[in-house]
C-alpha cells in the first residue's frame, strides 16, 4: 500500500484536477510539486505513477504531464488495487469446478436449471502479500471453456477475447471479519475486519458475464462521482 503521505498528495491531485486548477492541463513541475507538498522528488513521481495508471494523467518527455480531459467529469473509483500496477498483482487458483447453479445463480446469469456455470476460488497477492479471496461464477453458456491459466490472468481481459463488450459493473461494499478459513488462507488472524465486496459485470446487452465476492483485508476505496440534483431533490421529499 502507498504511504499516507502519498494517498494524501493522489487525493489532492484528484480534487485539483476535477476543480480545473491546472492552467492548459498541465501539473506543475515534479520540483515544484516537492516543494509544495514538502515531499521529497521520489514521492511525487510514485504519486504521478499512481494517477498516470489510472488514466487521469499523460506524460509528454520533456514536457512533463497533462491531465486527460476526456476523464475529467466522469465517474471514477480508484482502490487499493487500482493503485497497484498489473505487474505486481498475482493471482492463485485455490480451485476451480463446473458445478451446476443455484437457484440464486441462476436468477442472476438468467440461466435454466439444466445450465452449468464455472465455480473458481483465487487468492489475489499485492507486493507479495495475500490480501483478497476471491469466489466468483461464470456461465457455461457464455463461456465453454475455462483453464487455471485464465483465472490467474485476468478474466475481464478473457472476455474481451472471447469478444464480448463489457458494459458496467455493479458493487456491493460491507463489512465483515475474517472466518478461521478465510484468516489461514490470508495468513491473518480470525475475526481480522476485512471488506466484503460483491460486484456483478455486465455486458452491454446487459447478460452478467461473472458474479463474485471478495474479502478483502488492507482495503481502501475513493469515489469521485457527479452531484445528481434529481436523485438528491427526490429523497428530500
Amino acid at each position: 500500500m502507498s504511504s499516507p503521505k502519498t494517498e494524501f498528495i493522489i487525493e489532492d491531485l484528484i480534487s485539483k484536477i476535477f476543480q480545473n486548477q491546472y492552467r492548459n492541463s498541465k501539473l506543475p513541475t515534479e520540483r515544484e510539486l516537492a516543494a509544495q507538498y514538502k515531499v521529497s522528488r521520489q514521492t511525487i513521481q510514485k504519486t504521478l505513477k499512481h494517477l498516470k495508471e489510472m488514466m487521469l494523467l499523460s506524460s509528454q518527455q520533456g514536457n512533463g504531464f497533462f491531465v486527460n480531459e476526456n476523464m475529467r467529469g466522469n465517474p471514477m473509483v480508484y482502490n487499493s488495487m487500482t493503485l497497484v500496477p498489473y505487474t505486481e498483482i498475482e493471482s492463485k487458483v485455490i480451485s476451480l469446478e463446473k458445478v451446476a447453479a443455484s437457484t440464486q445463480l441462476q436468477r442472476i446469469f438468467n440461466i435454466s436449471s439444466e445450465c452449468k456455470i464455472w465455480e473458481f476460488k483465487r487468492v489475489r497477492i499485492t507486493n507479495y502479500r495475500k490480501t483478497q479471496i476471491e469466489t466468483g461464477y461464470m456461465p457455461c453458456n457464455l463461456f465453454p471453456s475455462m483453464s487455471p491459466e485464465i483465472i490467474e490472468d485476468s478474466i475481464q481481459n478473457f472476455a474481451i477475447e472471447e469478444g464480448y463488450k463489457i458494459s458496467h459493473f455493479m458493487t456491493k461494499y460491507s463489512c465483515t471479519q475474517l472466518n478461521k478459513e478465510e484468516a489461514i488462507l490470508l495468513n491473518s488472524k480470525k475475526n481480522t475486519p476485512a471488506f466484503m465486496i460483491s460486484s456483478r459485470g455486465f455486458l452491454r446487452d446487459g447478460s452478467v458475464f461473472v458474479s463474485s465476492k471478495i474479502i478483502a483485508i488492507d482495503y481502501e476505496c475513493t469515489y469521485v462521482v457527479p452531484f445528481n440534483k434529481k436523485v438528491f431533490v427526490n429523497r428530500r421529499k
